[in-house]
């Protein structure tokens, strides 16, 4: 390996063991950082320019939309950063660079309350009318994932990751690892969450001391996030719904409807584990973006008898 190489590589290692960065941000970083040093000819990190980082991000900004270009961009300022610190480099080259590019706001694709309803009908059905044992636990443990995903809006990396000794259901309390190992709180209170959660336990108890997290495949793995996807897509077939639905979906609809119900939003930054406000604002333009619905639809000057209108 070249200095570039050794470097990147010494850096992943420091973010693994020192910053404690979880695993995805991990590939994310190893990525970025790969793709760079495959574009540079230049093999020693104190060769590295500002012209040659200009040209770098333009060359992102032709092939990548704005959201993965500023990752990419977060990925380098991250690593020379750190370059900086060790005092490989005496002159980071980021800091006479001025980057600043209108990024688009995406607002989150949430699921309509109707199809969430129609979904877990579907489920429940799915459970009730099971031809075996095997099929009835299948479907108990498909609902008690859906639920806590709409009841709880927690990350699917984070649903996989449970713990059982982090599900507290006697206390109705899960002990959430986020991003950048975090730990949160975060109640379950609805009654019908907690029996499904119960009775799913009850069930898989002997699965979940084995695997030692709380959500288990049908071989007594971890759950992954890509069986969870398979999971509502299945359902989804069933139920006759034609939108995509994704897990991370679930986030968006939980915290989307906290906000129009005038939940805080500080307290909906803390239930969702966000770093920042900044974050948990991108809710706040889908409220904004439903005042037409509503206005068109339940503003009362609709329904007013106004003789001799203009």
């Amino acid at each position: 390996m070249n200095n570039l190489q050794i470097n990147i590589e010494n850096y992943l290692d420091y973010c693994k063991l020192q910053k404690r960065l979880d695993l995805k941000t991990l590939k994310a970083y190893r990525i970025d950082l790969l793709q760079f040093s495959e574009y540079l000819s230049i093999t020693k990190v104190i060769k590295i320019s500002p012209d040659i980082l200009e040209t770098y991000i333009a060359k992102l900004h032709q092939q990548y939309a704005p959201k993965t270009v500023k990752r990419k961009i977060a990925s380098l300022k991250a690593f020379f950063h750190y370059l900086e610190y060790k005092e490989i480099i005496y002159h980071n080259p980021f800091n006479k660079l001025q980057i600043k590019f209108r990024e688009p706001i995406l607002l989150p694709k949430t699921i309509p309350l109707p199809t969430i309803e129609i979904l877990l009908n579907t489920i429940y059905k799915e459970y009730y009318n099971a031809s075996s044992h095997y099929r009835k636990r299948i479907a108990l443990r498909d609902i008690a994932v859906i639920e806590l995903l709409f009841a709880t809006g927690i990350r699917i990396s984070e649903l996989c990751t449970i713990s059982y000794q982090n599900m507290d259901l006697q206390n109705n309390i899960i002990i959430i690892k986020g991003k950048g190992a975090k730990e949160r709180l975060i109640n379950i209170c609805d009654e019908h969450v907690l029996t499904v959660l119960n009775k799913y336990c009850s069930e898989y108890n002997n699965a979940i001391q084995a695997c030692g997290y709380f959500f288990v495949n049908n071989i007594g793995n971890p759950l992954s996030d890509q069986s969870v996807r398979v999971m509502i897509n299945k359902y989804c077939r069933l139920a006759n719904i034609e939108q995509h639905i994704t897990p991370h979906m679930f986030r968006h609809s939980f915290a989307t409807l906290l906000l129009e119900e005038n939940v805080d939003i500080r307290y909906i930054q803390t239930m969702l584990g966000h770093s920042s406000i900044n974050i948990t604002e991108i809710y706040t333009h889908v409220a904004t973006a439903k005042q037409k619905t509503i206005l068109e639809s339940k503003h009362p000057r609709k329904n007013m008898n106004i003789v001799n209108q203009i």
